[in-house]
């Protein structure tokens, strides 16, 4: 029985000083924690969902595909031309571990193109998490990509310009 709880858990020691320490890699890349995550094979089926960020929303439809971008009838290089934007509305796939998998069909509208990346990874990550909520859902939700970000613009008061700012004053 202490040769298959060797074989499972991976140990490194180390020397510090005179003597050796061992420790247990609990960081989710021991060899049995690591093949949970990637041995098993992600379903992939369709799904669909909602995101919202800021002023923009994204209505998101992925089906099992090649890995091609719908977005507004433009692709993805077209409607996001930054390479950060891109990066953020894909991140959920390379979390989920499912790059590749899906293609995705998106309409958007309202907001900048910053509110709308939000958006649209937004409902990228809860269209992955409808599909396959066992696989994907704790990875998703670590990286937070399932928490819509709350943040809206503040309302104006009255008697100032804005939401804070206050017409200069004047002395005399």
């Amino acid at each position: 029985m202490t040769e298959i709880a060797d074989e499972t858990v991976e140990t490194t020691p180390f020397n510090e000083g005179d003597r050796e320490i061992a420790y247990r890699s609990e960081s989710g890349t021991g060899p049995g924690q690591q093949a949970s995550s990637t041995g098993r094979a992600a379903v992939v089926a369709p799904g669909a969902a909602t995101g919202r960020r800021k002023e923009a929303i994204a209505r998101v439809r992925i089906v099992p595909g090649s890995g091609q971008w719908t977005i507004n009838g433009r692709t993805l290089d077209s409607y996001f031309p930054n390479k950060v934007h891109q990066q953020i509305v894909s991140e959920p796939f390379i979390t989920a571990g499912v790059e590749g998998s899906y293609d995705v069909i998106a309409r958007l509208h309202g907001g900048g193109v910053t509110g709308q990346a939000g958006a649209l990874r937004l409902g990228v990550a809860r269209a992955l998490n409808a599909v396959d909520a066992e696989a994907s859902r704790p990875a998703l939700k670590k990286a937070g990509m399932l928490t819509r970000d709350a943040r809206i613009k503040e309302r104006k008061k009255a008697g100032l310009k804005k939401a804070r700012k206050a017409p200069q004053y004047s002395k005399r």
